[in-house]
């Protein structure tokens, strides 16, 4: 089965407040998203990349590719305002490709290792929809505006990363369901399967604390912290 690594890479970055998309900014000597990319370039179990920009670095993202010289990256698509509409584009891109495997990956986890993608690809060889989260490990509280509701047993609880990976139908199929309905709201591709598919079961596997995702200004120190621990 082929595998088909996807790049989500249209956000803006509003919350870091950047004047550009965080994806683009260097985190030692490297952009964010070439980090993300190039773990995905290097892994003998992918077969081919497409990245989905925001409409307006279409075309710097062509050049970085361009410079990079990867050899996997075969597509540079428009994503939307909404991060679904990002995952629609690369299900509408590969909709003639026959069963392969789509694996998302958010472009601002640029520390994503060798092992997690080894992790996935393993999986989809016996399920086809994986996720990779990590255990909870702090004390997590359902709240009621400013008041504590209950206190949920984080044994049982997991942080979502990415990638998040399915056979090309299934998740198609997810999103064919989940247009009909006119209250959609989705963050992951994980929650689109389970909410529209349910009898297609998620299985998970492990991800690392250090597959975190740039969101805040504060995240770049650290991310930069761990990148030169890994040198």
């Amino acid at each position: 089965m082929k595998n088909v690594a996807v790049i989500l890479a249209g956000g803006v970055g509003s919350r870091l407040g950047a004047d550009k998309p965080k994806q683009f900014l260097e985190i030692g000597s490297r952009m964010v998203i070439e980090r993300s990319i190039d773990a995905f370039e290097r892994h003998k179990g992918i077969d081919e990349v497409a990245i989905v920009m925001n409409p307006e670095y279409v075309g710097e993202m062509e050049e970085i590719v361009k410079r990079n010289e990867w050899k996997k990256v075969s597509k540079v698509l428009k994503g939307g305002a909404e991060r679904y509409m990002s995952t629609l584009s690369a299900i509408e891109s590969y909709k003639n490709a026959g069963e392969v495997n789509m694996i998302f990956h958010d472009a601002v986890r640029p520390l994503v290792s060798q092992a997690i993608i080894d992790r996935v690809i393993e999986a989809l060889e016996r399920h086809k929809a994986v996720g990779v989260a990590v255990k909870v490990t702090d004390t997590i509280w359902e709240v009621d505006g400013s008041t504590i509701k209950s206190v949920p047993n984080r044994n049982i609880l997991r942080k979502a990363q990415t990638p998040q990976a399915f056979r090309l139908s299934v998740i198609k199929e997810a999103y064919r369901r989940g247009l009909q309905d006119p209250e959609m709201s989705s963050t992951d591709d994980c929650g689109m399967v389970m909410r529209y598919m349910p009898e297609e079961k998620i299985f998970i596997v492990e991800g690392e604390e250090r597959n975190m995702k740039l969101t805040y200004k504060e995240d770049i120190s650290y991310i930069e912290m761990l990148v030169n621990k890994q040198k």
